[in-house]
């Protein structure tokens, strides 16, 4: 058979697999289009309308542009008051969640068997557990402790599902931790105090880093925990958004929603600069 025969053949059998090569490429650029724009399309809506004048059905665009919900939302004591209280609330949760979690997920790292499970199971379950199921459950010991309504209240709730979510997290950390670092400076001499301090934190930094971003999410997106402990009486930024909804006030919502949006935002993009500077290496 001669050389020419043989090209041909080749280019017969190439043809298809060519085609659905250029099928699956398109596939994935229309997933990856319709991924963007159900993730990008709201928030960019949110932001127009949180700009917009007079915008009625059917037209496509605002009639007018203007910044009366931005500076409305500047003068709202109520708004601000609800922003500095879910960043108490956030930052707070990330940082008592993570105390807790890296001593507990550390110790179920350490389990074994059907132990390690049951531990994990327990870790999970504030986690899978209906928000406000948690928080009819949290509402009663909340309030035979007196902290029904209070600030203390919901932030000992928002710790509930965090140092679960957390604790998951530093035990999938602790187990693919290198133990020999510290294993070295144990035989060198190191007291259990310098081998955490010197050796285990340093080789930390991104999961604890990673840990307090998800704590702080895990808080400030927190709306039927924070409604149902706190009674109404704790305002947060997700209950001011709802508010503003159930009362028609679309630009408003707008403006909070955007602003309840922004946090999560650049915790992700904190977590990508720090996954592309630091790892956790496997022992």
């Amino acid at each position: 058979m001669g050389a020419g025969a043989l090209g041909a053949i080749r280019s017969v059998t190439a043809a298809p697999l060519l085609a659905r090569g250029a099928v699956g490429r398109t596939w994935r650029m229309m997933l990856l289009a319709i991924l963007t724009l159900s993730s990008i399309g709201p928030m960019l809506l949110l932001a127009v309308w949180s700009v917009s004048g007079a915008w009625f059905f059917p037209a496509l665009k605002p009639r007018t542009v203007t910044l009366a919900a931005w500076r409305s939302a500047v003068s709202d004591h109520a708004l601000i008051s609800a922003l500095g209280t879910s960043a108490v609330l956030a930052i707070g949760t990330a940082i008592l969640a993570c105390v807790v979690a890296v001593p507990f997920g550390q110790q179920l790292a350490r389990l074994a068997g059907w132990r390690r499970y049951v531990g994990a199971a327990a870790a999970f379950l504030p986690v899978a557990a209906p928000p406000l199921a948690l928080g009819t459950g949290l509402q009663v010991a909340a309030l035979a402790a007196g902290l029904g309504g209070t600030v203390l209240g919901v932030l000992l709730a928002h710790l509930v599902p965090a140092v679960g979510y957390l604790s998951l997290l530093f035990l999938g950390t602790f187990t693919l931790l290198d133990a020999r670092p510290a294993e070295a400076a144990r035989t060198l001499g190191a007291s259990q105090w310098q081998v955490w301090w010197r050796v285990t934190l340093p080789q930390l930094r991104q999961p604890i880093a990673e840990a307090v971003a998800i704590g702080f999410l895990v808080s400030w997106t927190q709306f039927a925990l924070t409604l149902v402990v706190g009674a109404g009486a704790v305002r947060t930024i997700p209950l001011e958004v709802y508010a503003y909804v159930q009362a028609g006030e679309d630009r408003m919502a707008a403006v909070g929603a955007l602003l309840l949006i922004l946090p999560p935002v650049l915790a992700l993009a904190s977590l990508r600069w720090a996954a592309l500077r630091t790892a956790v290496l496997p022992a």
